[in-house]
């Protein structure tokens, strides 16, 4: 069974930090493409960002680039996301995403097939 458990999440003021983990079982993990999504209250789930089976290719939303750094550890099945100079618009439930198409962050593509619950992120001052 595929799990995707999210972790990290927590109130942090403006400008502040967080890191978020997902760690995921029940398939192969290195054999993924994975993504962080996000979605605030009333609004659809936006996409943050993508990673490559190995790591090297890494893709951004204009709104977090420069902000955010994902990453992954395969040895340990976890996916990370550093958020640094959090504001308030960055304020949602973030979830991670097995990716379907394992060359993503080449061709662009998000679509999923398993997500995590989430972990709840709350930008305020």
């Amino acid at each position: 069974e595929v799990q995707l458990v999210e972790s990290g999440g927590g109130m942090v003021q403006p400008g502040g930090s967080l890191r978020l983990s997902c760690a995921a079982s029940g398939f192969t993990f290195s054999g993924y493409a994975m993504s962080w999504v996000r979605q605030a209250p009333g609004k659809g789930p936006e996409w943050v960002s993508s990673i490559s089976l190995g790591g090297g290719g890494r893709d951004y939303a204009d709104s977090v680039k420069g902000r955010f750094t994902i990453s992954r550890d395969n040895a340990k099945n976890t996916l990370y996301l550093r958020m640094n100079n959090l504001k308030p618009e960055d304020t949602a439930l973030y979830y991670c995403a097995r990716l379907i198409d394992y060359m993503a962050t080449v061709r662009g593509s998000r679509e999923y097939d398993y997500r995590g619950q989430g972990t709840q992120v709350t930008v305020s001052s």
